[in-house]
């Protein structure tokens, strides 16, 4: 199959991946109902289709936090995604570069802020969780300091880990220790191609911007249970304000789905909001990030920017956010798709895939720029 779309390298990521990293990555929370609203609910959002405009310039160009991106599309950070192909993020970040989009490496990845800044020119920006011990947190902070990062996406909406069934079943959190390891196991070789790429020629597996805590060779059952220990359900905006003090550089508050939390946000000095519900993976039940989003560009009515994640598949779903309040997207699902299917080329080609949607979908509203693309373009 030649892939077409974004469904498509979905497609290609299920066969070539062994089965429990395709359901981690492609899952969500208990029923997956919030999974499936983020999809949907954008799909329900119809915009007008102008004719006779002058559409020969379409221009998808965008200035985020005083620098020009060539899309308003950032690869969002997603939990151990290196594992997907041999040193993923080193790629994920190269193709990112390339196509004049922001890259933003987990806390949690395969592989460390230091081997994925060595890989590219530029800096990139860096995702935080807050874990209980505050050396490991200084620790991480002046580290994506000394890889040049001025940058740092704060994750909100996860302060205890939610139930993920296709994790249980798959074997990559569920049952004791022997069943996920031969669960694990036997779905590796049955994704002989994978198993050499990364698993054979992919090592180190180091786990790593946490591999310091877990100790030498440990494996991705040390990193869960050292994961689902350290999470702090403690957390406030209090301690928020120690690492807004802290840090000198741009502060993006990932996870907020409430008005009220984005004004918070805002009075705490971050300088943008992404509107997120964990892609469906945290809160089964809570609002698509779509429906969330109008509420909150009223709210804060750009005091800070606003992104906007967990849902978008395609350059249509980028307009339809963008028209409702969104200053630019992150993708998370979409990149690790084309990262599993074919590496490098793969995230290339899902970023060609939405800029190419995106200016379609563009041209036809009768928007020749992105200041063209607010309320008014919908039905």
């Amino acid at each position: 199959m030649i892939p077409a779309n974004i469904d498509d390298y979905r497609i290609l990521a299920k066969k070539r991946l062994p089965k429990y990293l395709f359901e981690y990555i492609d899952g969500g929370a208990f029923s997956e109902t919030t999974l499936r609203n983020n999809t949907s609910d954008l799909q329900k959002i119809a915009l007008r289709q102008r004719v006779l405009r002058d559409i020969s310039s379409v221009d998808t160009s965008c200035q985020l936090f005083g620098q020009d991106w060539k899309l308003p599309v950032i690869l969002a950070p997603v939990g151990i995604a290196g594992l997907n192909a041999r040193r993923g993020e080193v790629l994920a970040a190269q193709a990112a570069e390339e196509k004049g989009v922001p890259f933003c490496l987990s806390t949690v990845s395969a592989c460390s802020i230091e081997e994925v800044r060595q890989g590219i020119q530029n800096p990139i920006w860096f995702q935080l969780y807050m874990i209980k011990d505050r050396g490991f947190i200084n620790s991480m902070l002046e580290r994506a300091v000394a890889a040049g990062t001025d940058t740092l996406i704060f994750t909100v909406d996860m302060p205890v880990p939610s139930t993920r069934y296709r994790d249980i079943r798959s074997g990559l959190s569920g049952g004791s220790m022997l069943r996920r390891q031969s669960a694990r196991f036997i779905q590796s070789a049955l994704s002989p191609a994978w198993a050499w790429d990364v698993g054979v020629m992919g090592r180190p597996h180091t786990l790593g911007n946490i591999a310091p805590m877990l100790g030498k060779n440990a494996g991705i059952d040390a990193f869960w249970a050292w994961l689902n220990q350290n999470f702090d359900a403690s957390v406030t905006w209090k301690t928020l304000e120690m690492i807004r003090a802290n840090w000198k550089g741009k502060l993006i508050i990932k996870g907020i789905l409430d008005p009220e939390d984005a004004r918070e946000a805002a009075q705490l000095g971050a300088d943008a909001v992404v509107v997120s519900n964990h892609g469906g993976r945290q809160l089964d039940g809570a609002l698509s990030s779509i429906q969330a989003l109008p509420a909150i560009a009223e709210a804060v009515q750009g005091d800070i920017k606003i992104l906007m994640d967990s849902g978008v598949r395609s350059g249509l779903d980028i307009v339809r956010a963008l028209a409702l309040g969104a200053d630019a997207v992150m993708i998370g699902r979409p990149w690790v798709y084309g990262l599993a299917a074919a590496k490098k080329k793969g995230v290339l080609d899902v970023l060609s895939i939405l800029e190419n949607e995106m200016r379609v979908a563009m041209a036809l509203a009768g928007c020749n720029r992105l200041a063209d693309v607010n309320k008014t373009i919908l039905a």
